[in-house]
């Protein structure tokens, strides 16, 4: 067996303030993760605004949340493999670049339809996280990686509280200079034109790997690949909430919710994606056959149950954030009767705090372990939402504001956390395992955004704590990762990375 290392020894450390070997890389992962965000979710500041362009009902408008994040369930489990597959400067290029286009159609669009789809296909630029992931995984060693993964996904993050600030700024200014009360579409626009010149870029100035390193792509493509025949039973028990969130996205659709798609419709989406689970376990049990009839050999094996830990955790920690940051202007402005501009500027409290709170949920597991970090961070974001759950009218918006931050740091740097034990699983494998824990934010998002469509403000807040505690509970089952990680190399032999 080699004792190589996947990234060649380097004595240069992380330094934000350099842009130069991996911190450059760091710097432009980031900066890719900030602008889709802030294309993402650029229609935050502006919902009262569009409702009343459009005169959507208040349905509507929150099926609209909903949409948005939707189709990013699938789509981070496809840009996972294909990132292991095609590597990442190649696929975030292509998501930067083409996720612009659905941004102008629903900057212009003139009903609702128009805006339902185009928001829709808008939560494709959600699944580019996961490629970052990814690339930060083959640039920096284990004992950094929490680190930077946390730098990487908390100022990218900050991409949507970027668009809460300064959104409404510009549509004010486009609405002075072209005259009306449609800045929004303006602003929106806007945001597009800039991702896709950041996507140029982008493709210019990053490497899948440094110089010496070797890229490593799994064995086969096609599915992922379980270790053991119970996982592969828990891989297929894990993938059946992301089909039951387009479920009841779809339900949410129809005409028992805001009758944008019809009965037989419904019916045939349903068909598809019962259809379509089965025709995934069929494809899975193909490419994972041979772990029923012949022991896995040792290099080879992970345990997938600490992916489905982790996916519980995302499911609390981020789909909460991209619930909350979706609806925090309007609860801000319906509760305390604000301004958009001023509802905006005081929601972006909570997608601030991701400047330092994800980095630090990074720091604090590579400095004192990953699931003690872990279970204090969820313990914290419970509380924090059960906090959050009691404010009103009533409460001093200086306290309501305290408690969103409060709540906002344990949030995010429980996902700094998270995603500083994914790529320590199997390294080959980090894209496809980011890409189904961050598909599982966004089943978080779709169940949470749907609860919020039938509840009150305060019983969503609640839910999402209850939600926390289970995550809490699934903990107690993560392993605390250790000792070295073995990795194929292309040429037969094996590579370790250190894990502790």
């Amino acid at each position: 067996m080699s004792s190589s290392l996947l990234i060649p020894p380097s004595k240069d450390k992380i330094n934000v303030l350099s842009f130069t070997g991996k911190n450059r890389i760091l710097h432009l992962g980031w900066m890719a993760f900030f602008f889709t965000f802030f294309v993402w979710f650029n229609h935050a500041p502006f919902l009262s605004a569009i409702g009343e362009s459009l005169n959507l009902t208040r349905d509507q408008v929150k099926t609209l949340l909903i949409l948005n994040v939707a189709l990013t369930i699938p789509a981070r489990v496809i840009v996972g493999m294909l990132t292991d597959r095609f590597g990442p400067r190649l696929v975030y290029t292509a998501i930067l670049a083409i996720g612009a286009l659905p941004c102008f159609t629903f900057a212009f669009a003139q009903d609702y339809n128009t805006l339902a789809l185009s928001r829709f296909l808008l939560g494709f630029v959600g699944a580019g996280f996961v490629v970052g992931i990814r690339l930060m995984s083959d640039w920096f060693p284990a004992s950094e990686l929490g680190t930077a993964e946390g730098i990487y996904g908390g100022w990218g993050n900050f991409g949507s509280a970027a668009a809460a600030l300064l959104l409404p700024t510009i549509a004010i200014i486009a609405a002075a200079i072209f005259g009306g009360d449609e800045g929004w579409r303006y602003a929106t626009a806007t945001s597009g034109v800039v991702m896709m010149l950041y996507s140029v870029i982008f493709y210019k100035l990053v490497r899948d790997a440094p110089k010496g390193a070797t890229y490593f792509k799994p064995k086969k493509s096609g599915a992922m690949m379980v270790t053991s025949a119970g996982d592969f039973w828990l891989m297929m028990v894990f993938k059946l909430p992301m089909y039951l969130a387009l479920a009841l996205l779809t339900w949410k659709l129809s005409p028992a919710g805001v009758h944008l798609i019809t009965h037989s419709s419904v019916n045939i989406i349903y068909i598809g994606l019962i259809v379509l689970y089965f025709y995934e376990f069929v494809s899975s049990y193909r490419f994972n056959k041979e772990i029923f009839t012949t022991p896995m050999p040792e290099a080879h094996r992970y345990d997938f149950k600490q992916v489905g830990v982790l996916n519980i955790l995302y499911f609390a920690t981020f789909g909460s954030e991209l619930a909350v940051i979706s609806m925090l202007p309007l609860f801000y402005q319906e509760t305390f009767s604000l301004s958009m501009v001023m509802a905006g500027v005081l929601a972006s409290s909570y997608a601030f705090m991701n400047l330092m709170s994800r980095p630090g949920g990074g720091w604090l597991s590579d400095k004192f372990g990953r699931r003690i970090t872990l279970l204090i961070l969820t313990a914290g974001l419970a509380i924090g939402y059960l906090l959050m759950g009691f404010m009103d009218s009533t409460w001093p918006l200086a306290l309501a504001l305290l408690i969103t931050m409060f709540c906002s740091f344990f949030v995010q740097a429980g996902e700094g956390a998270v995603f500083a034990v994914i790529p320590l699983i199997k390294r080959s494998m980090t894209g496809q395992f980011a890409g189904m824990t961050g598909a599982y934010g966004n089943v978080g998002s779709v169940v949470y955004l749907t609860i919020l469509s039938l509840v009150s403000y305060q019983v969503f807040f609640f839910v999402i704590a209850a939600t926390a505690v289970v995550g809490f509970l699934a903990l107690f089952l993560l392993k605390e990762p250790e000792g070295v990680i073995i990795e194929e190399m292309p040429d037969g032999t094996f590579a370790q990375i250190q894990v502790s």
